[in-house]
């Protein structure tokens, strides 16, 4: 059986700029979401009680054949990652005999060399919330006899990774061994996601046992990536920690990047520490300068933003839902609209899709049940309240269950295509992948549970795992809106920066508003105006530059200015009308926007960066010169 033929009605919806306002949603009933909520808490189950019976204390599941394997340390770790999941269930008896077990049989004081950034998101953050939840009447799931018990194993976890924080420029090595520390032999390349994706959890760490230590490192890991950020604020994806030069320069949203990001604005609304926010806002600005081609995102050089890969990649689609949190919603709506019609097509999203042959990318076809388009399928449907959202969700929990389900779990797909199931359950699918899929279904049917209706509010790890902003954890104020984004209200300072003011008003008097016209629930009860990216978040945003602020001064060393033009390949795209062509100016040298003073960049000019053309076809376009050639 071969490929599915591409419709010409996706490539229209995908690629006019309408297009969002214009699919119309079937629309789900209350009691249809309650089934479908009780279908997922059923696909949960099915696949945790195949863990615990096939495969537990291994690590992950072997779904196909029935059996376990050890993935990352040999200590139970699906049902470390599982332990928050069960809780918002309610299911406190399985709950609490999961936090006994671990308590009593779990140690790390093993001969084992384990990922810094997967250990600690999964092992270190599971043990957290769920301590979190078990040590607390407020949640209604405390365990009587809960005596710390994960907290002083997630304090003796992190210890054993601090030498792995041991570098020159404080990035961490991308590996630790839990007894003997790291090995002299251990690469010194590490990813810009696992030196950069640690604050959350180490962070509540340390306001947990009041040792500052681990809190330290993380952000000083944080400070090492961001101060050798390029003149344009973008950040490669691999990293020398020793040298602290970039071994790979490709500027992302996705693989080896993404939570980068992500923890840049959830350790600010979770901590309230305003150099957080700080670096995301120029963060977040250059990537929508130099990455986003609406409604996609493109990987481009860190220095000169010449393009280097058309790439929908899979771990982008939790974009969307940062959005939202950062509270720029149009945007988000247009690309979820557009991952999800890769969806559509093949019934899953596949790791790479090509945006040039608007195909599968060769030895990208598999789909390893990510979470990221759900998780951002339910916090567009939290902001807005949208139907269509709610037939997304619907749409994946029925891929899952037809195209993913197997004898004891859910199986890796590994080619979307064809629908091949491969034998093996990553920890995440319970942690995330069903999470927010639930999440989504309970919100839609009338919340019931920790989350939505507990004492605090939640900021979600990327494993998922919820971190509440309790008074011991969070010292922000009550500045933050429902949805974790700032608040706009009147007695709200509204510092920005300088050079940005007057824009900031010019766009807000000329940009245009988009108002959902399907639904009678419009996006937050009103319209939500397109702003430029570095006024997204208001209200503390600081005017000063960092080093004035913080006392450090980020430069981009001479090293990072180098010519990159000699790495652009040239690049054809032949497709059908209308179709997707990305241009980029030449990249003979860094953007002429560029100043001397890395604290005051400047936006480039209207003609600069990558675009978006829509072209009657078919042509060929030449993507080093930008010439085109008649088909």
């Amino acid at each position: 059986m071969g490929a599915p033929k591409k419709p010409l009605l996706l490539i229209l919806l995908i690629f006019s700029d309408f297009f969002v306002c214009e699919i119309l949603a079937e629309g789900v009933t209350n009691e249809e979401a309650k089934q479908l909520r009780d279908e997922v808490r059923e696909m949960f189950y099915h696949a945790f009680d195949g863990y615990m019976k096939h495969a537990f204390p291994r690590d992950e599941l072997k779904p196909l054949s029935c059996g376990g394997e050890d993935t990352l340390g040999g200590y139970a770790l699906t049902l470390i990652d599982s332990l928050d999941t069960l809780a918002l269930l309610g299911d406190r008896e399985r709950f609490a005999a999961s936090v006994e077990w671990i308590g009593k049989n779990l140690r790390f004081d093993i001969n084992k060399t384990v990922s810094v950034f997967e250990t600690t998101i999964r092992v270190l953050g599971g043990l957290l919330s769920a301590h979190l939840i078990a040590s607390d009447y407020n949640t209604g799931m405390r365990i009587p006899s809960y005596d710390d018990e994960l907290l002083h194993l997630a304090e003796d976890l992190a210890r054993r990774m601090l030498p792995a924080f041991d570098t020159p420029t404080g990035i961490p090595f991308g590996s630790v061994n839990l007894m003997h520390g790291v090995d002299e032999n251990e690469s010194k390349i590490t990813s810009t996601a696992g030196g950069g994706t640690l604050t959350l959890e180490f962070g509540v760490l340390s306001r947990l046992t009041y040792d500052p230590i681990f809190e330290q490192v993380t952000k000083n890991a944080v400070r090492g990536l961001w101060a050798r950020r390029s003149r344009i604020n973008l950040v490669g994806a691999h990293i020398d920690v020793f040298t602290g030069e970039w071994t790979q320069k490709d500027a992302g949203i996705g693989t080896s990047i993404d939570s980068f990001y992500e923890y840049l604005l959830k350790a600010y609304l979770l901590f309230g520490d305003e150099e957080y926010l700080f670096i995301f806002q120029e963060a977040y600005r250059a990537a929508m300068l130099y990455l986003y081609n609406d409604p996609w995102y493109v990987e481009v050089n860190m220095n000169s933003a010449a393009l280097v890969w058309p790439l929908f990649n899979s771990l982008q689609a939790f974009w969307p839902g940062l959005q939202v949190l950062a509270g720029d919603i149009e945007p988000a709506i247009r690309t979820h609209a557009a991952f999800f019609s890769v969806w559509k097509r093949y019934g899953f999203t596949p790791e790479g899709f090509n945006l040039a042959t608007f195909n599968v990318q060769q030895g990208q076809k598999s789909y390893p049940l990510r979470p990221e388009l759900i998780e951002s399928t339910y916090w567009l449907y939290k902001a807005t309240r949208n139907p269509r959202f709610l037939d997304a969700g619907r749409d994946m929990l029925a891929s899952l269950q037809y195209g993913a389900r197997c004898t004891c779990g859910y199986c890796h797909i590994s080619d979307v295509e064809f629908h091949q199931q491969e034998d093996h359950m990553e920890s995440f699918f319970l942690a995330e992948t069903v999470k927010y899929l639930w999440l989504l279904f309970d919100l839609a049917a009338g919340p019931d549970n920790l989350v939505e209706n507990g004492p605090y509010k939640y900021t979600f790890s990327t494993e998922g795992h919820l971190l509440p902003a309790t008074p011991q954890i969070s010292l922000v104020s009550e500045h933050c809106s429902y949805l974790g984004a700032y608040c706009r209200s009147s007695n709200m300072r509204q510092e920005t920066y300088s050079s940005d003011s007057a824009r900031d008003s010019t766009d807000t008097n000329n940009s245009g508003s988009f108002t959902d016209t399907d639904s009678t629930n419009s996006l937050l009860g009103s319209s939500f105006r397109r702003s430029s990216p570095s006024g997204l978040i208001k209200g503390f945003c600081p005017g000063l530059s960092h080093g004035q602020r913080f006392g450090i001064s980020y430069v981009a060393s001479e090293g990072s200015l180098e010519d990159e033009s000699s790495s652009a390949t040239q690049v054809a795209v032949v497709q059908d009308s209308p179709v997707l062509v990305i241009s980029n100016y030449s990249s003979d040298s860094p953007p002429s926007d560029v100043d001397e003073d890395p604290d005051h960049r400047k936006e480039p000019k209207e003609d600069q960066g990558l675009s978006l053309l829509e072209i009657e076809a078919p042509r060929i376009v030449n993507e080093t010169h930008g010439d085109v050639i008649e088909g």
